[in-house]
């Protein structure tokens, strides 16, 4: 066995090709790691992060929740129907926020500026449920907005893809369509 001359510290030297060998094969794990949604073309990238990565049901739900909220209000509902109806707006915003980033910066801008908006319009809802003009007002003004910059996102979705994205709130079920049946 050949061993290596002792460095200035005393300890044999070990070549550094078992190192550079190790780091090497460690970032091609790590690429092979990559998402889908970080491979192919931007259209393609966006599509998968849409279709599969949450992006378009991020949207849809909080379309959903929006129209629920107003249902709530416009029906005179009690302060804790209204107040859970707000939170789960306040909680879908949330979520779509930490489904960011997507592959195209200005689609993320557009999705956060619209995450952040209904966010607020959901917890101001949540607060003026007992009946804070001032709050429920806000809001208001913050679920049309909300509705307005998720509008700006879809219409970038589409520049992007190259078509219109799906915004469904469910995943249709496999197999014979009993969502029970374990989709075989």
């Amino acid at each position: 066995m050949r061993h290596r001359a002792a460095g200035p510290s005393g300890r044999r030297r070990r070549s550094a090709l078992p190192v550079a060998l190790a780091v090497s094969a460690a970032a091609v794990a790590l690429v092979g790691c990559a998402g889908q949604e970080q491979s192919g073309d931007p259209a393609q990238q966006v599509a998968t992060w849409v279709d599969q990565g949450g992006g378009g049901s991020s949207v849809g739900n909080l379309e959903v929740d929006v129209r629920n909220v107003d249902l709530a209000l416009s029906r005179h509902n009690t302060a804790p129907a209204i107040r859970e109806v707000c939170d789960l707006l306040a909680n879908d915003a949330q979520t779509g926020v930490g489904d960011l980033p997507t592959p195209d910066q200005e689609l993320t801008d557009d999705l956060n500026n619209a995450y952040t908006v209904a966010t607020s319009a959901g917890n101001d809802c949540y607060h003026g449920a007992a009946g804070d003009a001032r709050l429920l007002s806000r809001s208001a003004a913050e679920r049309v907005r909300t509705l307005s910059l998720l509008q700006v996102a879809v219409a970038r979705m589409t520049t992007v893809m190259g078509r219109t994205p799906t915004t469904d709130t469910t995943v249709p079920p496999q197999g014979g369509g009993d969502p029970f049946a374990g989709g075989t």
